[in-house]
């Protein structure tokens, strides 16, 4: 697909995956309205690391559980990368009622504008956390779907609105499911970050559950995904995992991450940062022969080789990693 000045709207602008994916499609040549959730300070998260685009980038500011606001952002608009959503589990033990209303009816929102603006296709952007702890080796897209904290049931809901507005409505709609992405600009809310800035500077690393299990792809593949879902005809309807077909335990990986950086660092599991035994998810592995099939789509980038490009950007900006301060 010809990208050149097709204009876009991505919700969720300003976080990891979607700076990534804003700064993917001005290299493919679109038209790119961010929307970022306002703030006084004018803060365009993560967006401050891409080169100035001016003439291919707006920023739009505003807040998903405002219609009105999504309906404006959507006017002249082609196709909608939907990733706005409060995404930690933390805080949506914490805050369940903000979770709900940001990521459920916020998608709602998403939605109803792309119904009257006659939008191309909404892709909208799930999380393998819908899956729960893993019921067989590798999670396939009919895997039930467990709601084991409220950030997952707000996503479970998302998803399920999604399906119905195709169903019901035919609007284009194509639902991607990530597993762990992880790489350059990712917060020291994820675990990999946690761990790489420890071990870069500090003398241990302090975890939660080590035995865990996680599927993980390097944030440039997710973002290629989730444009050729945009790309493809004849799959509106479809949901997509994008993963990698592997999974590696959480101490395993914090192993492997300590021998590459090649300092003395203590591994401690700390009870803090411990989810409720039955909110823990055990097992995420993801199957991504779907996309294999329908997006032509797999990972290019190893973990080794992710991992090694994701502590270059972390030690280059260390000032955005703070050792001993546990973000949620």
């Amino acid at each position: 697909m010809d990208w050149s000045s097709v204009p876009v709207l991505v919700t969720g602008a300003g976080g990891f995956i979607g700076s990534h994916l804003v700064e993917a499609l001005i290299e493919h040549g679109a038209r790119v309205r961010a929307f970022v959730r306002y703030n006084s300070r004018g803060d365009i998260g993560l967006l401050k690391h891409l080169p100035p685009r001016q003439s291919q980038l707006e920023i739009y500011p505003g807040d998903l559980r405002d219609s009105a606001a999504i309906t404006r952002a959507m006017k002249d608009i082609a196709y909608v990368f939907h990733l706005g959503a409060l995404i930690s589990i933390p805080y949506s033990y914490q805050h369940p009622r903000e979770v709900v209303e940001t990521n459920i009816l916020g998608t709602l929102n998403v939605l109803l504008a792309a119904q009257e603006n006659r939008i191309k296709r909404v892709v909208h952007i799930s999380t393998s956390e819908v899956y729960g702890t893993g019921q067989t080796i590798s999670m396939r897209e009919d895997h039930i779907l467990q709601g084991q904290s409220p950030y997952s049931a707000s996503k479970i809901g998302a998803d399920k609105i999604a399906q119905s507005f195709y169903r019901s409505f035919d609007l284009p709609v194509v639902t991607v499911r990530p597993f762990n992405t992880y790489g350059p600009r990712q917060s020291m809310r994820a675990v990999i970050p946690t761990i790489i800035t420890a071990a870069l500077t500090g003398e241990t690393v302090r975890l939660g559950t080590l035995a865990s299990t996680r599927d993980f792809t390097f944030v440039k593949d997710t973002a290629s995904g989730i444009l050729r879902a945009a790309e493809i005809p004849n799959i509106d309807g479809s949901e997509i995992n994008l993963s990698s077909n592997s999974e590696i335990s959480i101490g395993d990986l914090a192993r492997k991450i300590i021998a590459i950086i090649g300092r003395e660092v203590k591994i401690i599991a700390e009870d803090e940062r411990k989810r409720p035994v039955n909110s823990e998810v055990m097992r995420l592995r993801g199957d991504n022969a779907r996309a294999r099939e329908i997006l032509n789509w797999q990972p290019t980038v190893s973990l080794d080789e992710g991992l090694q490009k994701t502590i270059t950007w972390i030690a280059e900006h260390s000032d955005s990693y703070p050792l001993g301060e546990y973000q949620f």
